[in-house]
C-alpha cells in the first residue's frame, strides 16, 4: 500500500523531471542555433582563405614570371 509521502514524493520527482527535460530541450535548439551560426561563419573564412592564396598564388607568379623575363 502506498502512502501519501510516497506518492507527494513521486509527484515532486515527476514535477522536476518535467521542468529539467524543458531545459535540456531549450538548451538543446539554442545550441543548433549557435552550430549554424558557427558553420556558416567557418564556410565563410574558408572562402576567404581561398580566395587570398589564389590572388597570393597568382602575384606570386606573375612577380616571377617578371624576374625571369627580365
Amino acid at each position: 500500500m502506498k502512502t501519501k509521502n510516497t506518492d507527494e514524493y513521486r509527484g515532486a520527482v515527476m514535477t522536476h523531471l518535467s521542468y529539467i527535460k524543458e531545459k535540456v530541450n531549450a538548451n538543446f535548439e539554442h545550441l543548433e542555433r549557435v552550430n549554424g551560426r558557427l558553420n556558416k561563419a567557418e564556410n565563410d573564412i574558408v572562402k576567404l582563405k581561398t580566395v587570398g592564396l589564389t590572388l597570393f598564388s597568382l602575384l606570386t607568379i606573375a612577380i616571377s614570371l617578371i624576374g625571369v623575363l627580365q
